[in-house]
């Protein structure tokens, strides 16, 4: 049987839209990963047999300005205005916002006198050790549910999407930001230029901004493909966000390469001229990279459909294998990372009996599209599978961890990302 020439250019699928910065007409497809319903719309027991919409997940690279996107398909009050996303069940996130608060407050030197703004806030998670230091700060979250978790703190959360009217409407009332933060919030808008024309607006003017963001580098190197889901609206590359910033009057001069959500990014910018720093030999390193991967031309995005569909295949032939052999395997987690995995390579209870997370906001519900049901933690204690699928797999050692007494009994671990591995 012949085999198929790999593809030199992404696929050319015209007559989609345009571009959300430049506006340039879309037309090369990334990839497409069929039809889903959006990732955190989990399903009561009532709802089991009502009709869920499923959109389409499919990816486009721009080719005059090289941003991955996904169109705005579902619109963003439908799917962050009462959001199931907590960021505190996570222990490492956590102690990674701890000591980052430790970081960028000795390195600013933030005191009483200073005003920190984060976007997209959710529920305290970080602004709470800017409160414990005696920092002034103020989160803004447009998830209510979310934000009433970190008001109850304490912490002054206003509930609206953030953009350049917010933003002028905050300047009016004398606030302004000395640190402005975001961590994975500028892949979740859609409206990217009235973010950050936003964050130009409510920055002062010696202030500093520091963005998150998973780095598309490693999405790619790494077969991320199930971080691709409705809420995230671009997948972002340094030379990309370097010419959207630079297009509002922002400037990033340094970077810091983390390990968080499978390889993320955290820029560094302020405002434009005389005054801003020169770039970091990090940023010009993180460029050159980058260039070598030819995320600066089309065919550096070609390739990436094909491999995301050998990952596809050999996960579904290892959980066959294992259902044909009588082992009984469950999940790990209920992220929208997973629900994307398990709507694109159609596994639903036949392969997945259930699975557990430890927020009990999903408890008693059903991963959506799937109605694989969601349970505590504590059901792998009382029905010892055999195989536990880590669905969160950028928290890998941190649940293997946490539920290491499956070795009891023999139980293993399953990883889909970046290959499926079986770990023993």
């Amino acid at each position: 049987m012949a085999v198929a020439e790999p593809r030199l250019y992404p696929e050319t699928r015209p007559g989609t839209g345009n571009c959300r910065f430049c506006d340039a007409p879309l037309a090369h497809v990334f990839v497409d990963l069929g039809m889903s319903p959006p990732c955190e719309s989990f399903v009561s027991f009532e709802q089991l047999n009502h009709m869920e919409p499923f959109y389409p997940l499919c990816v486009y690279v721009c080719s005059t300005c090289f941003l991955v996107q996904l169109q705005e398909y579902v619109a963003p009050q439908a799917i962050f205005s009462h959001y199931a996303y907590f960021s505190s069940y996570s222990t490492n996130w956590l102690k990674h916002a701890e000591q980052y608060v430790a970081m960028i407050s000795e390195r600013l030197g933030l005191g009483a006198q200073s005003q920190v703004v984060e976007l997209a806030s959710n529920d305290g998670y970080l602004l709470q050790y800017f409160k414990q230091r005696g920092i002034p700060c103020t989160g803004i979250e447009p998830a209510a549910n979310v934000a009433r978790v970190a008001q109850e703190q304490g912490i002054p959360t206003i509930v609206e999407f953030f953009g350049r009217e917010l933003a002028t409407r905050l300047r009016g009332e004398g606030l302004q930001a000395n640190l402005l933060l975001g961590n994975n919030v500028l892949a979740h808008v859609p409206d990217i230029n009235s973010f950050v024309g936003g964050m130009k607006i409510l920055l002062a003017p010696d202030g500093v901004i520091t963005m998150e963001f998973p780095h598309l580098v490693r999405l790619i190197a790494g077969n991320q493909f199930d971080t691709i889901y409705h809420e995230h609206f671009s997948y972002l590359s340094l030379r990309v966000v370097e010419r959207i910033f630079a297009h509002h009057g922002l400037t990033v001069f340094d970077v810091d390469e983390l390990p968080t959500h499978g390889g993320s990014l955290r820029i560094y910018a302020c405002h434009s001229g005389p005054a801003a720093p020169a770039p970091s030999t990090r940023v010009l390193a993180v460029r050159q990279a980058e260039d070598a991967l030819g995320l600066d031309r089309l065919e550096g995005y070609a390739g990436f459909a094909e491999r995301v569909n050998e990952v596809k295949f050999d996960l579904l032939e290892c959980l066959i294998r294992l259902k044909r052999a009588g082992k009984t395997v469950v999940g790990y987690g209920a992220p929208g990372k997973g629900n994307t995995l398990l709507n694109y390579c159609a596994i639903r209870t036949d392969l997945l009996a259930y699975t557990v997370d430890r927020n009990p906001f999903k408890h008693g519900k059903y991963l959506p599209g799937t109605h694989i049901p969601i349970y505590p933690p504590e059901k792998i204690a009382e029905t010892r599978p055999d195989y536990l699928l880590i669905l969160p797999w950028n928290l890998r050692d941190e649940i293997v961890s946490q539920m290491a007494f499956v070795r009891e009994w023999g139980g293993q671990f399953i990883v889909p990302i970046p290959q499926v591995e079986i770990m023993s």
